[in-house]
Formats: structure tokens, sequence, C-alpha cells
């Protein structure tokens, strides 16, 4: 077999060391960006040198009171921060509520599988070894669950402060050239991308040592109580996608509809009612949602290549080392991650708009190409030349270049992915370019080819995704996919990084139209905040792959820890739970949807009200109030975010207690395979109607200037093909991922309950 070149005190130093280094690293990052000072500093000399450039502002060469724009600024980077603060402590109120329930129905479901006995119990897979008691996995489940919710709720609370405190710092540096915006904005997504691997990493690291102390040489027990983490981080982040995405949306639709059609005023204009709602919303949904989301799949992948191992040979020869191989990976990744980061930041200068999304593309290839190696090394020191995996019963025989290759499928299968998006979502090529084409004629046809587009960008995602299935469990069964989901997830702190950093530039633009800074700043603003849109659309077409492959490799494990021997897709209890599986992604964006058209019913009521009834706005003259437009976002999102988190949250229990496991299997494979198809068509055609109404506001090319300027019509058509686009990327689109991610997970957490009472009507008939 061979041991593993790594001893286990050199694992127990390496995880918490590089943690350590990813959270010193985001820190470095935030005093840099902190160094843009948002009061207006007098004495300093207006040509300072730097890189030989002569920083001075475009406000010194027009003439502008440089004091009264930095004070504006301040002001409202505090509006935006104080009401994505409030609605966030809203929210986990009502989630904090939900996450005890739930933490009591763990411990009741699973201390009930042996009647609340203390006694030692022969193991599930080797029943000749005693293992702890199911009241412990119960406890320890719970515990983990709460771990995994805490961590993800302070993952997106987070991101979303250093989000609110970079984008007037944005706006503030946009005036002395793209390039130092760039920088203070993607710093600051690299800190929410550091702090949320290196948390993320760390808190497991810790609860699988503390949990050893009580489980000793039970690993199988021990590391199916760790799955709880997953399940904790992925509830909340159901709560946090669905609900931030309500929020943004209503506002953002209200806000467009009323300002930009009705009243042709530009996008993020003062005297619109709905503005600060609207950038307040991309704090709490693309932000604190997308930092939730990903650190659940990081957790729920590394939680189920973890389940397989532990009773593969690694937990059986109880091999510390090559156990602890999916954190090991993500810890390489954080230093990977850590020198890309350096690319984009220190050793290139963005002097071009054009340069702006080259940048972000490097920041995937690079760190792509440096991850390659990083899991050759971590494979050949951590794990023997020759291992088996625990593969449905039997133990398969698997080599260690192998297992290299599956991590590897998966992370390249992520950067497909990521260029494939790209491709369908950048106004720099022809669809998208087609889609702003097809405005001459109206929002109907943009509409429709709006749609074609997204249906077709799912093919090439989904071969990928297909490939690298085939692949990875031809060499290493399960926990080939779960690697190769925590492959595609290794480089998670530049991918939130490139994806932080779209909302952060789309509010410093929005900052610089409210202060009223010279459009040559609102140009460079804009540029960022495409490109932003395009990197916000590729970090979706991670979450959405990554998902496909964790929720596969929790099927697995649900189907081992279930004693499923096979699930035969022609018996009726599979059958019926395959089709109603694949309806429930359409039940679910069915309810998200409506409760975005319907708050932004309300927000379209109340923008037109303002306009109507306040004398002097239109005008300029008087204040909208835009308190009432927050409140009416926030009391939506948190009414409508129940229904939909309840239906994802109750479908695996409901079926599991009533029909059993083999009903269950069904449903998740249905969920899983029609919602990965929703995913990427909804999130890809909601991006490239963004990009093609951008495409003719920035009026760039030929083509493009032909189609606008801002208020004619096929503007306006783009922007009708904008906010019917909205919820789809930014609401129904990316929660999929966590429907189909988050059944899963719950499955194999209950799975011992429904395998001991699960089935009652099929009992009883």
């Amino acid at each position: 077999m061979g041991a593993a070149v790594l001893s286990e005190l050199a694992t127990e130093i390496v995880i918490p060391v590089c943690s350590v280094i990813g959270i010193a690293f985001s820190l470095i990052q935030w005093l840099l960006v902190s160094r843009v000072k948002l009061t207006s500093e007098r004495n300093a000399s207006p040509n300072t040198k730097k890189n030989g450039f002569g920083d001075y502002l475009i406000e010194e060469e027009e003439g502008i009171n440089d004091h009264g724009v930095v004070t504006k600024c301040a002001e409202i980077q505090n509006a935006i921060s104080e009401g994505a603060t409030s609605f966030l402590f809203t929210e986990y109120q009502y989630v904090g509520i939900f996450m005890i329930a739930f933490a009591i129905l763990i411990f009741v479901f699973l201390g009930s599988v042996e009647g609340f006995s203390t006694k030692n119990q022969p193991c599930t897979y080797d029943k000749e070894k005693t293992c702890k008691p199911a009241l412990a996995t119960a406890v320890f489940s719970t515990v983990s669950f709460l771990l995994g919710a805490v961590t993800s709720v302070v993952s997106g609370f987070l991101g979303m402060k250093i989000a609110t405190y970079a984008n007037a710092r944005t706006t503030l540096e946009a005036r002395k050239g793209v390039g130092k915006a760039f920088i203070v904005a993607f710093r600051s997504g690299a800190v929410m991308g550091f702090l949320l691997a290196a948390n993320g990493l760390l808190v497991l690291y810790i609860a699988i040592n503390l949990f050893k102390l009580y489980y000793g040489d039970d690993w199988e027990g021990l590391f199916e109580a760790i799955t709880g983490y997953g399940l904790g981080g992925s509830s909340m982040a159901l709560f946090g996608r669905v609900g931030g995405g309500i929020y943004t949306k209503a506002a953002d639709v209200g806000a467009d509809l009323v300002g930009k059609v009705e009243r042709n005023i530009p996008e993020d204009d003062p005297r619109n009612p709905a503005v600060i709602a609207d950038n307040v919303g991309d704090n709490v949904g693309d932000i604190a949602g997308m930092g939730s989301d990903l650190f659940g799949s990081y957790a729920e992948s590394s939680c189920a290549a973890l389940v397989v191992a532990s009773i593969s040979s690694f937990g059986v020869n109880h091999e510390f080392t090559a156990m602890l191989y999916p954190l090991l990976i993500s810890s390489v990744g954080i230093l990977v991650c850590l020198i890309t980061t350096l690319f984009a930041t220190d050793f290139f200068e963005i002097k071009a708009v054009k340069e702006i999304e080259p940048a972000l593309k490097k920041q995937l290839i690079i760190s792509t190409v440096l991850m390659t190696v990083g899991i050759a090394l971590v494979t050949w020191i951590s794990v023997p030349s020759s291992f088996t995996i625990f593969n449905f019963g039997a133990q398969k025989a698997v080599k260690n270049w192998q297992l290299f290759l599956c991590v590897c499928v998966g992370l390249w299968a992520g950067l497909i992915i990521g260029f494939v998006t790209e491709y369908y979502t950048s106004n720099a090529y022809s669809p998208v370019q087609d889609v702003a084409d097809s405005c001459r004629t109206g929002a109907a046809t943009n509409v429709i080819f709006g749609l074609a587009l997204g249906y077709k960008s799912v093919i090439i995602p989904i071969f990928a995704i297909a490939i690298s299935i085939f692949v990875s469990f031809s060499f290493a069964a399960m926990y080939g996919i779960a690697v190769a989901a925590l492959g595609m997830l290794s480089t998670i702190a530049t991918g939130l990084a490139i994806d932080a950093y779209g909302p952060i530039s789309d509010n410093a633009g929005g900052i610089a139209e409210m202060v009223g800074m010279s459009h040559r700043i609102r140009e460079r603003t804009d540029a960022l905040d495409a490109a932003g849109n395009t990197t916000a659309a590729i970090g979706k077409g991670f979450a959405i792959g990554s998902a496909a492959l964790v929720s596969l490799a929790l099927f697995g494990a649900f189907v081992s820890r279930a004693a499923i021997s096979t699930v035969d897709v022609l018996t009726p209890k599979v059958f019926i739970g395959l089709i109603v599986g694949a309806m429930l992604p359409y039940w679910f964006s069915a309810m998200t949807m409506k409760s975005v058209g319907s708050a932004a019913l309300k927000m379209v009521e109340e923008v037109r009200r303002q306009f109507n009834t306040i004398p002097g706005l239109m005008e300029g003259h008087a204040k909208p109030d835009y308190a009432t437009c927050v409140k009416i976002s926030t009391d939506a999102s948190i009414k409508e975010m129940i229904p939909p988190g309840a239906l994802v949250m109750l479908t695996p229990l409901i079926v599991g207690i009533f029909f059993g496991v083999e009903t269950l299997a069904g449903v998740l494979a249905g969920a899983l395979v029609s919602g990965v198809q929703i995913a990427i068509s909804a999130s890809n055609t909601g991006g490239a109607w963004d990009n093609a109404k951008k495409y003719i506001e920035a009026g760039a090319s030929e083509h493009a200037r032909t189609l606008g300027p801002k208020g004619s019509d096929p503007h306006k058509a783009a922007v009708i093909g904008d906010t019917v686009g909205d919820p789809l990327k930014d609401t129904s689109g990316p929660s999929l991922n966590i429907l189909i991610k988050l059944m899963a997970v719950e499955s194999l957490v209950f799975a011992p309950f429904f395998a001991t009472h699960g089935g009652l009507l099929f009992k009883i008939f």
C-alpha cells in the first residue's frame, strides 16, 4: 500500500497555518483598502508622483469642489451600509429561530434511531466492530450543524461589511484612473474571498479535532457527525440567497421601470426613491448571499469526501494525513490564490478600460494552472501510492495518480464552465451583441433571443460536468466525484474575489451618479461594472457546476448510508420520486419569481407615488423618501423567503418519512438533473440581457451607437429585457444550486433515521 510522505504531525500543522496565512492576507488587503480616506485631504500636494504618473484628479481639471464630493460619498456609503446591516440583522433573527428549531429536529430524529440508547452499537459498515451510540451522532451532528450555520452567517455578514466599506473608496479612486479603482474593488473582493476560504477550512479542521477527542478510533461515526457542518452552511445560504435576491431585485426592477422607462432619468439618479434600496440589495444579495452559498458548497464537498473516505482504507486503517486530503487541497488552494491575487494587484497595472476583463480572466487561468501543480504536490505527499475506496458495498483499488486526475478534471471543468459562461454573457462576443441587435424591433424579440441564448448556453457546461463525472467515477467511485467538486472549489478565494468585485463596482458607479461626478468617472465605473457583470456570471457558473458534482457525491454517500443496493429507475417507488424531484426546481423558481414580481409591483407603485406627489422631486429641489422603499424591500424579502425555504427543507423529510429512502433517492436524482439545467440557463439569460443593455448604453462600437443612445426605443426594449432577467439571474438561478445541494446533504444527515423508521406509507399498505 505504501504510507503517505507527509507525517500526521505535519498535517496537523500545515492546515491551520495555511488558514491563518489566508486570514492574515485578507487583513493586509483590508488595510491597503482603508488607506483610501473618506475625508478630504486639503493639504495633500495635487501632483504627487506614483509609478511615474501624476495622480491628479479629474475634478481638479474641471474645477469641482473636492471636499463636497468626498463628504457626499461618505454620506451615501453610510446609508447603504446601515441599510444592509439592518436588513441582515432582521433576516438573521428569523433565520436564527429556524436554526434552533431545525437543530432540535436533528437531535430528536437522529437520537431516536436507537431509542436514545447510550450503549455502543455495531458499526454500520463493519458489524464486527463497535461504534459510538446513535445518540452521540445526534449530539455531534447538531453541534456541527450549528457551527456550519454560524460560520455561513458570519461569512456573509463580513463580506457585506467589506463591500459597503469599499464601494465609496472605489468611486473616489476612479477620479485618479480606472486602474486605481480596479485595485480597490479587487482587493476588497479578495478580503472576502480569503476570509471565507480560510474561516471555512479552520472551523472544519478544529471541529474534526475536537470531535476526535470523543470518538477516538470510531472514524465512521466522527465523519458522519461532521456532515451536519455542510447542512448548516447550506441551509443559511438558502435563506441568504433567496431573501437577499428578492430584496435586491424588487428594488432594481422598481427603480429601472419607473426611472429609466417612464421618467427617462439615468440609472442610480439620486431623484429615484428606490436607488438606495437598489444599492443595498447588491450587497445583501450578491455579496452576503454568494458568500454563504460558496461556503456551503465548500463545506459540503469536504464533508462528502470525508464521509466516503472514512469507510475506505484511509478510515479503516486510520491514516490521518490521507483522510484529511480534502482539507490539504483547500489549504494549498489558499496559497495558490494568494499568489494569483498578487498578479492582479501588484505585478501588473491596469491602465485602460479594455484591460479590465482580460485581467479578471487571467486570474482564473493563473489560479487553475498553479493549482494543478499544487494538487500534484499534495497528492504525492499525502496519499499512499495505492489504496481502496468504498464503492457501494465493495472496495475499489485506486492509485494516487488517478486521484490526482479526479481533482484536476473538476478544476479544469470549472475553468471551461467559466469561459463558456463568459462567452455567452460578455458583450465583447456575438451572442450578447445579437441579443442587443434584436432590441431594434422591441422588447418581445429581445426576450425571445435572450431565452434562446440561455438554453443554448447549457450545452457545453453539461458536457463538461458529464465528462468530469464519468472520469472521476471511473477512477475513484464516489470519492472521485467528491474530490472533483473540491477541485472546482479549490480556487474559491480567487473565484469569490472576482465575484465580489462586481457588486462593489456596481455600487461605486451608483455612488458616482448620486454624487453628481463627471461623466468621465461614470464611464470608468460603468466599465468596471460591465466586467463585474460577466465575472458574476462566471462565479454563478462555478457555483452551479460545483453544486452538481457536490450533490452527486452526497447522493452517493446517502445511498451507501441508507443501505440501498441499487437505485432502479424501473421500480415505481423510484420513478415517482424521479418525476416529482424534476418538478421541484420549477416549483421553487415559480415561488421566487412570483415573490420578486409582487415585491417589485409594490415598489413601482411607491416610486410612482413619490414622483407624482412630492413637489420639486423631478427638478431635483426635493429629496425622495428612500426609507419607505428600503422598508418595502425588507418586508417583502423577509416574508417571501419562508415558503421557498420551507419547500426545500421539508421535502426530504416528508419524502423520507412517508415514502422511504428509495423514493427519496429518486427525488434527489430528479432535482439534480433538472435543477442544473434551469440554473445555468436562468443565470446566463439574465446576465446576457443585462450586458446587452450595457452594450447599448456604453455605445463603444459603431453597431452599439446605431442602437443607442440612452432613452431610445431599442434602449427601452433592452431595459425591459434586463428587468425580466433580473430575478432569473439573481434570485431563481443562483438559489437553485443551493436547492440541489441542500436536499442531498439533508438526506445524508437524516439517512440513519429514514433507513430505520422511513417509508411509513409503504409499510401500511
